[in-house]
């Protein structure tokens, strides 16, 4: 039996139970540019990097502003991340028309997963081809949430996704115990420093290409409301990261098996092994 028997139509189930037009979706989302959501008790931030699609093109919007006190970053196909957006916004607004208050962060990502779930059970539709990094406040604090093509949605203290996320995960899972007690400039540099390390080795260490290294970053919280940083303030955030320090040995990739990296310190305090960055949170 092969795949293409089975891939053909979004509600056609595999003998070994998989929808694989859902997994081709989701898919897409890692070939795109790599983003981080991060948070501390009274902020969220998200870092995305900005990569043209060719030096005869400007780059695209990672970032996008949904209302006051709401924000996504995407990864995958940007035309699928503005419908999404669209309904967002037009979802923040009818509540705030309503209500005269802010949508809750979780009641909206609940919503969000079910217009997604829907494209997943119906012939006559398609997964959305991108994954949303929602960084939000309320009155419950920040709130990282990832939602997936397959309507999956997790309410995370940290995570990355796109191209070479991986490695952007592994400094996250390294640094978290720290995320709660830093500062908002802090936490906006290890958002860089996550980022960064997305990079492949060449890139990171070549002088030539380092203007190439363009980010956009975004911060909410308490007192905060949503706002993507201007370039210039951008640029004071990358010396402020570059100041603390950048780790000297990039995290190893997925595909990188033939080089070990050296052995490294343990971090301070207990770790379980198993626990990822991307857990989700029980009120």
């Amino acid at each position: 039996m092969f795949r293409n028997q089975y891939d053909s139509d979004v509600t056609v189930w595999s003998p070994q139970g998989r929808l694989h037009q859902v997994e081709y979706a989701m898919e897409a989302v890692k070939l795109g540019t790599a983003t981080v959501g991060l948070k501390n008790k009274e902020t969220a931030v998200l870092v995305a990097l900005c990569k043209p699609t060719s030096e005869l093109s400007a780059t695209q919007r990672k970032i996008i502003p949904i209302d006051d006190h709401l924000g996504i970053s995407i990864a995958g196909l940007t035309a699928d991340a503005r419908v999404l957006s669209r309904y967002l916004r037009s979802e923040c607004l009818n509540y705030k028309h309503s209500y005269d208050s802010t949508y809750p962060v979780s009641r909206l990502i609940t919503n969000l997963g079910n217009k997604m779930q829907t494209t997943t059970q119906r012939y006559d539709r398609r997964p959305y081809g991108v994954g949303l990094l929602v960084a939000g406040y309320d009155e419950r604090g920040p709130h990282i949430y990832q939602v997936t093509p397959s309507a999956t949605f997790f309410n995370c203290k940290a995570n990355s996704i796109g191209s070479r996320s991986q490695s952007a995960r592994t400094y996250l899972e390294k640094k978290l115990n720290e995320f709660l007690d830093c500062s908002n400039d802090d936490i906006i540099c290890h958002g860089i420093q996550a980022i960064r390390s997305t990079l492949p080795t060449d890139e990171h260490q070549s002088k030539e290409n380092a203007g190439q290294f363009n980010i956009t970053v975004a911060i909410v919280g308490k007192n905060q409301p949503f706002k993507i940083l201007t370039d210039e303030e951008v640029k004071i955030y990358l010396e402020m990261a570059k100041q603390k320090g950048i780790p000297p040995n990039q995290p190893k990739d997925d595909d990188d098996d033939d080089h070990p990296s050296p052995p490294e310190e343990p971090a301070a305090g207990p770790r379980d092994p198993e626990v990822l960055v991307a857990t989700e949170q029980r009120p």
